[in-house]
């Protein structure tokens, strides 16, 4: 019995509970959102095709019937507008989120919270800060949507599936985040020596370019919300792959956004790094051996972060 509460109902909060219902990762899923006949709505909706799925009770709910729920996902907030960045939504939603935290909190004190609300690191931050929630049990989605965005641009580049395909964004989720090159590998090869590793000459692959894969992943979002209007589907998956090492998964390693401790230099707060996640939330951050130039990048986009909390009210 799995039982996850969802704070919001919009195209985010709805994709991943219709995603969690597809692959049969809840038994029970409580959507809550200020906006109650949406709520419904949707619950609704996905629900009436679960007789051709796995059995998942689905309902619209309040806070209350969030009670004893193994995770709660939190996707409120107001939307980023094309042109915005992610920073830019920083004290309107830190409002918001400051306004849900003490409501769903009573209620699932013991529940893992996954944060996907943007900007997402300001907000995993602000959960820390203001609640009595264990920091292991505290995952901000971070940087796991963009690495899923580099590992399909990689596997573009190689023709290759995206599952041989091992390489991270770290960071801020945003336009300080950084690929250590120095990590990525396909199938344990590095990227720079794929091409000449594969002897089938019928293989002609691009050069590499670093900074155009780089700037794919940080502008992907954008390009979607300017195409559609809301990026939902892969931030969906993503988060639905949260929940799923947390529900019955081995321990995995993860890019996810959680609190700074000197590591890497890197103290009081959220950003991406590499993660050992389980049935308990957090176990360890994972040293990656960065090299010195990647250790100063992380550090820039920790200080970008810090930069914004300074200017709002948390």
């Amino acid at each position: 019995m799995n039982k996850i509460t969802i704070i919001g109902s919009g195209s985010v909060g709805s994709t991943i509970a219709y995603t969690l219902t597809i692959k049969a990762l809840a038994t029970e899923i409580v959507m809550i959102d200020i906006n109650k006949k949406k709520a419904m709505g949707e619950a609704l909706d996905i629900y009436q095709g679960t007789a051709f799925s796995s059995p998942c009770n689905i309902i619209a709910g309040d806070y209350e019937d969030a009670k004893d729920s193994d995770i709660v996902i939190i996707t409120s907030g107001m939307a980023r507008k094309p042109g915005q960045s992610r920073l830019d939504l920083a004290q309107v939603n830190v409002d918001i989120f400051k306004s849900i935290i003490p409501n769903i909190t009573k209620y699932a004190p013991n529940a893992i919270y996954v944060i996907v609300s943007n900007p997402v690191d300001i907000l995993t931050y602000t959960l820390c800060k203001c609640s009595d929630i264990p920091e292991s049990h505290i995952i901000g989605s971070g940087t796991m949507l963009d690495t899923a965005r580099l590992r399909a641009r990689l596997a573009e580049y190689y023709s290759i599936n995206q599952n041989n395909v091992h390489a991270y964004v770290l960071g801020e989720h945003g336009d300080s985040s950084f690929v250590p090159w120095s990590l990525a590998n396909i199938s344990n090869i590095h990227v720079n020596d794929i091409e000449k590793s594969i002897l089938s000459h019928s293989n002609e692959f691009p050069k590499l370019d670093y900074d155009e894969v780089e700037e794919y992943v940080r502008k992907s979002g954008a390009k979607v919300i300017e195409s559609k209007g809301a990026t939902f589907y892969a931030v969906a998956i993503s988060v639905c792959r949260i929940c799923e090492q947390l529900l019955h998964g081995r321990d995995v390693t993860m890019a996810i956004s959680s609190m700074m401790h000197g590591e890497y230099g890197i103290d009081d707060v959220c950003l991406s790094t590499l993660n050992l996640v389980g049935r308990e939330g957090i176990k360890s951050k994972v040293m990656l051996p960065l090299t010195d130039e990647e250790v100063k990048k992380l550090q820039y986009s920790a200080d970008c972060l810090k930069n914004i909390i300074k200017q709002i009210k948390i």
